[in-house]
């Protein structure tokens, strides 16, 4: 017979202990075990033949989220709510023989491997600094002023990657401590010093994730309070205290079980993750597209000619017209600056995109430059450009390319309403401090 037992008699419960249970358990029981048919589906079109890190974060990431994909706290409420009504109806229809501590240790089990498994998520693509790649040279070449709030904070934190893998390490560290019940609580009180700051930094930066982060740090509330109580009286009152001698004993199947099971956990959350992480962080980074570019026409052009329609177009701080520059990166984007304005790309949540088409962090919370993707006929010469920002589908441009040295490029051929563009671009031998380090000079 498969039971669990404690070695030592349950302690006492008290009435409104037994009531917060009851109202905490299911609650978080909605708030972890996956109800939304939408997450199932992503499972079912994974391909685990072909398993991708992408995969594996998506697993990480569920939360409970009726509407938008960065949740709300509308939808806590009902959660709660739904949990009161569960809760009055289990107090009247409970058995007398209910072991509210087997309760107790299966949830806060339940919370410590979701817990675990969340910060491991995020954990892992800042150990192999993904998260927030070093900038773009469209992002290098864009004014202070023309990016949003977190746009900034994720760019200051993709300059200095050793520190960003850092950050990860402590989060990795801490998800291992709580797939064990005797570390769990150091884990969850580093969860909460360290996602309590991510939180305040979503809501000081405007960030997606701040419904998120703080879904983790609730969870990591409920394993602290735990040994909150024997903690406080230890190390601020310093009193006598006694140690948990809470010790469940298994039976059956359970008692090898477990070890099994912890064991695939472990195993796949931390070593197949971090193997196909670090895979990915060589290969193929998420945030940037991955088709390359026009062959060594990555860099900084000034537009030195401007035509339109046959008109000489002379630079022009105010003239939204006239390109300012363009930038050809090492993968297959454009950028052009100029002084026409830029409807934002708001998306500021993790996610992790398969098709360069979706792949949009270059230009997510960045004005000043419109961000085209391009396709390269390198036998007839041609870019096929398509705006990449969501809310211009229909800005495309067809442009004759040639290369009369490897300092220029000429463009020509037609925008999307059907003018004829020419554009003569020089390559701008540009260095950067931040890519020389402090300890290199800058020649000027």
């Amino acid at each position: 017979m498969t039971t669990i037992k404690l070695d030592q008699s349950s302690p006492e419960w008290n009435g409104y202990e037994k009531t917060a249970l009851r109202f905490f358990f299911i609650y978080f029981i909605l708030q972890t075990i996956p109800l939304d048919w939408k997450y199932y589906k992503g499972i079912f079109a994974i391909n685990w033949l072909n398993l991708n890190y992408g995969d594996i974060f998506f697993i990480t990431r569920y939360f409970p989220s009726f509407g938008s994909a960065t949740g709300s706290f509308i939808d806590w409420i009902i959660i709660a709510v739904i949990a009161a009504i569960g809760a009055a109806v289990w107090a009247k229809k409970e058995k007398p023989d209910t072991d509210y501590s087997i309760l107790y240790y299966w949830l806060r089990t339940i919370l410590r491997y979701r817990l675990a498994i969340g910060v491991i998520g995020y954990g892992l693509i800042k150990f192999f600094p993904l998260q927030a790649p070093f900038p773009s040279i469209s992002n290098l070449n864009t004014s202070y002023g023309d990016f949003t709030d977190w746009k900034i904070f994720s760019l200051s934190l993709g300059v200095v990657p050793g520190y960003e893998s850092f950050l990860g390490g402590v989060e990795l560290l801490a998800g291992i401590l709580l797939f064990f019940r005797r570390t769990a609580s150091i884990g969850a009180f580093i969860i909460l010093v360290f996602t309590g700051n991510v939180f305040i930094s979503n809501l000081a930066y405007e960030g997606g994730e701040y419904v998120y982060s703080f879904y983790l740090i609730s969870l990591a509330i409920f394993v602290l309070a735990y040994d909150a109580g024997r903690i406080y009286n230890l190390i601020s009152l310093g009193k006598p205290t006694a140690p948990n001698l809470f010790k469940p004993v298994f039976t059956g199947w359970l008692k090898n079980g477990r070890i099994v099971l912890k064991s695939a956990v472990i195993f796949f959350f931390v070593f197949v993750y971090g193997f196909k992480t670090y895979k990915g962080y060589r290969t193929d980074p998420y945030q940037f597209p991955k088709a390359k570019g026009l062959k060594g026409a990555s860099g900084i052009y000034n537009v030195s000619e401007f035509k339109l329609n046959g008109k000489v177009f002379p630079y022009s701080v105010t003239d939204s017209t006239r390109w300012k520059d363009v930038v050809f990166e090492k993968w297959a984007t454009i950028s052009i600056r100029s002084n026409r304005p830029v409807i934002l790309d708001s998306t500021n949540y993790e996610q992790i995109s398969y098709k360069d088409k979706d792949r949009n962090y270059e230009l997510a919370g960045s004005g000043g430059r419109h961000y085209y993707s391009y396709k390269a006929d390198t036998v007839n010469h041609l870019l096929l450009l398509q705006n990449k920002n969501s809310n211009y589908k229909n800005d495309k441009l067809v442009l004759k390319y040639s290369r009369p040295d490897s300092a220029t490029i000429i463009l020509s051929g037609v925008n999307n309403s059907k003018d004829s563009v020419y554009v003569l671009l020089n390559k701008i031998d540009k260095k950067y401090p931040i890519k020389l380090g402090r300890r290199n000079r800058l020649k000027l």
